[in-house]
């Protein structure tokens, strides 16, 4: 162990690791037709429509009833 009693080195110049220059090009969006299952469209037009109407609660609203009827769920 001829090693062990040699004092390390620093090197004088620290050498950088760069990652080589990629060029990205710009790829096409492909557009593909969705068929929703007909139960789902439905679900999703209704929902939708009951959010233009003013239907739905707005998210604090939601986060306080939780609380306030789920108290253990400190962390939600």
């Amino acid at each position: 162990m001829e090693n062990s009693n040699k004092k390390y080195q620093k090197p004088d110049a620290i050498s950088k690791v760069e990652e080589p220059a990629l060029e990205y090009t710009k790829t096409e969006k492909l557009e593909t037709e969705i068929e929703y299952h007909p139960v789902l469209e439905s679900l999703i037009l209704n929902a939708i429509k009951e959010s233009e109407e003013g239907k739905s609660i707005p998210h604090e609203e939601v986060m306080r009833r939780l609380k306030e009827r789920y108290p253990f769920l400190n962390g939600v």
